[in-house]
């Protein structure tokens, strides 16, 4: 079974404890190794890990843990070859998207690396071309990480597709008479009204990543 991003920081930091220290860390001190604040949270963690084989321990004894050599071998061969590994930290840069008046988005072959969001694929990367954004800190030239989703809340940051042409950044509102308004977070900029029914969610603005 696949291990979860934090699931793995935790055999990371077990293997580096073990290297460094001979002995496996107390439960105490993997909380405090890796900032949890329930010991309850690190029970879970090592009961998975257990679960799915990469990790024994003793019964009631808190510095037993063992990693098991299928993930030490997994570690060993990451280290070795970590070139191989790097496509798995990308996602795809599938085009640019307006933050203006919409314009239309165009698919493309290149692709970002985000290693906090990997293993979802519905995740993947928009350019920012526009300022109608500004004032939600995103910036013509930025980079958005985008979650498809098949619903939104008002106020959400989302890509929306009108008339099935055109894509565009905006916060999303529902408004009375099956309207909605795609709001622009510049104040010298309107709105756009559109009937709900020619408004499509493309997905919704997870993070914004800025290259100076």
């Amino acid at each position: 079974m696949a291990l979860t991003r934090r699931q793995k920081d935790l055999l990371d930091f077990l293997a580096s404890f073990i290297e460094r220290h001979g002995y496996s860390p107390s439960y105490e001190e993997i909380a405090s190794g890796m900032d949890l604040t329930s010991l309850a949270t690190v029970h879970k963690h090592i009961h998975s890990l257990e679960t799915k084989g990469y990790l024994k321990r003793g019964f009631n004894q808190s510095r037993s843990l063992e990693i098991s050599p299928k993930y030490l071998e997994e570690r060993r061969s990451y280290a070795a070859a970590p070139a191989l590994a790097t496509p798995a930290l990308q996602v795809p840069l599938l085009g640019r998207i307006a933050a203006g008046a919409p314009v239309e988005s165009v698919a493309n072959q290149e692709t970002l690396a985000f290693r906090d969001f990997l293993g979802n694929e519905d995740t993947y990367a928009l350019q920012v071309r526009g300022d109608s954004m500004i004032e939600d800190h995103i910036c013509s030239g930025d980079f958005v990480l985008v979650e498809k989703v098949h619903s939104v809340r008002d106020g959400d940051i989302v890509v929306a597709l009108v008339d099935g042409m055109e894509t565009t950044l905006k916060r999303f509102y529902r408004e009375p008479g099956e309207m909605v308004r795609l709001q622009p977070a510049n104040s010298s900029m309107d709105p756009i009204r559109v009937p709900q029914n020619v408004v499509s969610v493309q997905g919704r603005v997870l993070a914004v990543l800025r290259k100076y």
